[in-house]
């Protein structure tokens, strides 16, 4: 049954401070009545704001009188529903949709609504309430998070947390409703997160959302999700404080990132083992090797060598992380490039070169990963690696477009510094015979390749 179809009894036939709350609810009814008709007529959202400014002096004076007889909460209740139907309404109007200022008007009514739910408390006939008000707060304080109003928007959070905290999780078994628990406190986390609280609180917020899983994939895949884009979020702020901080800091950072990745493939490895469709197992999958995938790059940049080449081993594998759907390992470009690079510096370079030419057979590199990834060898192996650029590079021209920037680039990391010595003779060799390769000269035919032309002129003439 909906709660606008709950009988109520007369609140004139009530005893005690009657009067009293029957006009500051015919005052409040009355101004909800008045955004009904706000949104019926698609009137200006300045009118919505001077009707919140109302609203909330109502419940203000209203909350004074508390407690309430249930026949008054149960009005109480009707009156919210009433009041967020109309910002529903309101929501859905062209002019409030194009209005930032109405948005602001509008998320305050929806935030009185919730107001509205937590004076009433329980009520005879309404199952769930807390969850009910608790609901209410969350989707306000998205709105508010969406908003840029983080300060509200927390404030949202923390109340409705307040609330859910009173219900035993365990009695809990409605699908939507354990949803609701989780959502909450992602949320809770993101906004404390982008407000710029401790991150080791904020870590500690998202480690209680592993209490509220309940067993569920998509729970496991959610909160995944989130360890792996504070994880992500944490490379991308500190990326443009390193130079400041020093070589240190840059090491500190990468091990905070990494914790957060580790604790996304956990939560990930665990979602696996209880995964039950091909569905859930595939995604999990995949977002398992999305994982991996960021350790053994954070494992790179702090010169982790070994550790890049068990994850890489790990991904191609695709072992680990219990009943995975069943199919081989992960086969994304980036491998072959975290794979030589952690063989250059363990200063296997044999191993290194494979993993190099194996890039020519795969079509998903794009043209920057890998010149950059041959400018990463030949810089590790030096001279001695000079034919295995130029074989490597004149490969790739035989299996997909390769621009003219690339074999500038290409020639530029081959010839070096120049100087003298047996080493420059070789490496001079080596980028005759690849600019004088037929392929590479047709790469600089037509006007679009005329700076590139004057490129390769300029690194050529000063060798």
């Amino acid at each position: 049954m909906r709660i606008a179809e709950i009988s109520s009894p007369d609140l004139r036939s009530v005893h005690g401070e009657t009067e009293t709350h029957q006009r500051l609810v015919s005052q409040i009814e009355a101004s909800i009545k008045h955004i009904e008709s706000l949104s019926a007529n698609k009137t200006s959202p300045v009118k919505t704001a001077s009707a919140a400014v109302d609203l909330r002096q109502c419940l203000t004076q209203l909350s004074q009188h508390a407690p309430f007889p249930n026949s008054l909460k149960l009005h109480m209740w009707k009156l919210s529903y009433r009041l967020w139907n109309a910002c529903v309404d309101l929501s859905n109007t062209a002019a409030f949709r194009l209005s930032s200022s109405s948005a602001v008007a509008t998320a305050e009514l929806r935030h009185i609504a919730a107001d509205f739910l937590s004076l009433a408390g329980d009520v005879a006939g309404i199952p769930s309430p807390l969850i009910k008000t608790a609901s209410f707060y969350y989707k306000t304080g998205s709105i508010w998070h969406s908003l840029k109003k983080l300060d509200l928007a927390s404030m949202c959070f923390e109340r409705a947390t307040d609330l859910v905290s009173k219900i035993d999780h365990c009695s809990i078994i409605d699908s939507g409703e354990r949803k609701l628990l989780l959502d909450l406190n992602l949320a809770r986390c993101r906004t404390a997160w982008e407000g710029g609280s401790d991150p080791n609180l904020v870590i500690a917020l998202l480690n209680r959302c592993k209490g509220l899983l309940f067993g569920l994939c998509e729970h496991h895949t959610e909160l995944t999700k989130q360890f792996m884009a504070f994880g992500k979020s944490l490379l991308s702020k500190k990326r443009n404080k390193n130079e400041e901080e020093g070589h240190n800091g840059n090491l500190s950072n990468l091990s905070e990132a990494l914790k957060l990745m580790n604790e996304a493939l956990e939560v990930c490895e665990n979602g696996l083992s209880v995964a039950k469709t091909q569905e859930e197992k595939l995604e999990l999958k995949g977002l398992r090797w999305k994982v991996l995938r960021f350790i053994a790059a954070i494992h790179l940049q702090k010169e982790e060598f070994q550790s890049v080449i068990k994850c890489v081993k790990v991904l191609r594998d695709g072992g680990g992380g219990g009943d995975s759907g069943g199919g081989g390992g992960d086969g994304h470009p980036s491998l072959s490039v975290l794979a030589m690079k952690g063989w250059l510096g363990l200063g296997r370079h044999m191993e290194a070169e494979k993993e190099l030419r194996g890039m020519v057979i795969d079509e998903g590199i794009p043209e920057g990963v890998w010149v950059s990834a041959v400018e990463a060898y030949f810089q590790a192996a030096g001279t001695a690696g000079a034919e295995t650029a130029k074989g490597v590079f004149l490969g790739l021209l035989g299996r997909c477009h390769v621009s003219a920037g690339a074999a500038v680039r290409v020639a530029h990391r081959v010839v070096g510094s120049g100087g003298g010595g047996e080493g420059s003779r070789v490496r001079a060799k080596v980028v005759a015979e690849l600019v004088s390769d037929e392929r590479v000269v047709a790469l600089f035919a037509g006007m679009e390749a005329a700076k590139d032309k004057v490129a390769m002129h300029a690194v050529l003439w000063n060798w």
